[in-house]
């Protein structure tokens, strides 16, 4: 007899709950239940049979995959919702009448780029730590920067007993009080561009994100959302099928 079982965070992402890993993030929290029994991680189940909760709500497969680019302001925070009642990017994209959570992180005080979708597939293949999946950041620092600083950010910074993969980072633009630079990273940490300026005496005071493997924001308003095109979506998809093969 066919099992029809599957992973459990597999079956939320593919939903459109979230992205697989904080799937298995809301596993481990104990806010998801199967069949009315707090699930584990590691748990499988049969998407016919079985009767999952997040939350006590009832999870459904979601019929129309969507896919859209946000500006993000600062001040909002990227999660679905927010125990401490924070302003949440989901609040920007209401008007689309589909659930969407976000794909990667943008810290509270960061804006710019921001891919949100209800495909959790897709949401892993370009958040997953493997993918390598290159994003370009304009970083407005105070005061003038100095070469040594920039070779220093270029190879690499310990954090948290790691050190970053060495990345692209040059001055776009010299100001008397401050310096604009242009990162290219392709590891997603949590706020590791502002931790990688921290660890070389550069104060950050405004940082946005311009790009994300090779898709630009251009022109979209702050605060404005529109869909990923066919030639966007089919190089997103190039850089997941990439990961696949790897």
């Amino acid at each position: 007899m066919k099992d029809n079982k599957i992973r459990l965070q597999k079956h939320l992402s593919e939903c459109g709950v979230a992205s697989r890993r904080k799937a298995e993030e809301l596993i481990a929290a104990g806010k998801v239940r199967v069949n009315g029994r707090i699930a584990e991680i590691g748990t499988k189940i049969d998407p016919k049979r079985d009767k999952i909760t997040v939350l006590g709500k009832n999870v459904t497969q979601s019929a129309e995959k969507v896919y859209i680019m946000l500006n993000k302001p600062r001040g909002y925070v990227t999660t679905v919702k927010d125990e401490l009642d924070r302003k949440c990017v989901t609040d920007l994209v209401k008007d689309i009448g589909v659930k969407l959570f976000p794909v990667g992180r943008l810290d509270r005080n960061s804006e710019g780029l921001l891919f949100m979708t209800n495909d959790g597939e897709f949401a892993n293949s370009l958040t997953h730590p493997s993918a390598h999946v290159n994003k370009t950041y304009r970083v407005t620092v105070k005061g003038e920067t100095i070469d040594e600083k920039l070779v220093r950010l270029k190879e690499g910074i310990p954090l948290d007993g790691r050190k970053t993969l060495p990345c692209d980072c040059f001055i776009a633009e010299r100001k008397a009080d401050r310096t604009v630079l242009i990162f290219v990273i392709c590891e997603g940490r949590n706020r590791q561009i502002r931790r990688m300026c921290e660890a070389v005496d550069l104060e950050v005071l405004r940082l946005k994100r311009t790009e994300i493997a090779g898709v630009r924001l251009g022109m979209l308003p702050q605060g404005k959302w529109r869909p990923l095109n066919e030639r966007e979506m089919r190089r997103l998809t190039n850089v997941t099928k990439k990961d696949e093969t790897n």
